[in-house]
């Protein structure tokens, strides 16, 4: 393996270049919730050969300008961006989505029984979504947001309903896995999200937003877990002289 990549988390490796991310996609590696393990780890557990993964990663080409390189941003910019990006796409794809499962419910459901279980949950994630956002615009990203403004005053000017960062980021990121692995199981129960032979338009249409909604969710976490979440807890250990 490239030693490059040995002594890096693939977590690391995306938030160092977001283009990562579509190479480790295409292998089936988890770069969101697992963005913590090695990338001969990450490998082993997708039953990928590390080579042809390296390969592919030395294959993209020269990144043009560091402007895109995630690490470098400052919070308040990192925080906009999944507000403006993740939280509202979000938002908007979840009605439409659910729209098209209750169609394809009504008139596929007696040929292809799977999607009253889809759409079950997708109902259940979609509501656990909408809650663990308001939660962060609420109540998280205010608190990170005032330790980069404020970054030599202890815990900054906003007071901390929940003690350390830390407590709140445990329950996002338990929030975060419990949401990919309900997107994972339709994965598989809509076979990789392939319309059926016999499958309408609509079938056809669906199955691409699930996918791409699925795509978004993990660039969507990978932010959060692997690059906001780390800066909010090395502000609040300098504010508090840690």
């Amino acid at each position: 393996m490239n030693e490059r990549f040995e002594q890096v988390t693939v977590g690391d490796i995306v938030a160092a270049d977001f283009r990562t991310g579509a190479v480790f996609e295409r292998f089936g590696i988890d770069f969101c919730c697992g963005g913590r393990r090695s990338l001969p780890d990450a490998c082993r557990e997708a039953s990928a050969d590390p080579a042809e993964v390296v390969r592919a990663l030395d294959a993209l080409p020269p990144r043009a300008t560091s402007d895109d390189d995630v690490t470098r941003w400052p919070v308040d910019r990192l925080i906009d961006h999944i507000l403006t990006r993740h939280h509202a796409y979000v938002r908007s794809a979840l009605p439409s989505i659910a729209r098209h499962l209750a169609k394809l419910h009504e008139v596929h459901g007696a040929r292809h029984p799977e999607l009253a279980r889809i759409a079950t949950v997708f109902e259940q994630v979609s509501g656990e979504l909408e809650q663990h956002m308001f939660k962060e615009e609420q109540i998280l990203f205010p608190y990170v947001r005032d330790l980069g403004r404020h970054p030599d005053q202890a815990c900054g000017v906003r007071i901390s309903p929940f003690g350390t960062v830390e407590n709140p980021i445990r329950m996002m990121e338990r929030e975060h896995r419990e949401a990919a692995d309900e997107l994972r199981l339709i994965r598989e129960l809509t076979s990789g999200y392939m319309p059926p032979a016999d499958g309408c338009t609509t079938y056809s249409v669906c199955m691409a937003e699930l996918a791409e909604f699925e795509r978004d969710l993990h660039c969507h976490v990978h932010l959060e877990n692997n690059v906001l979440f780390p800066k909010a807890v090395e502000l609040e250990n300098q504010a508090a002289g840690g």
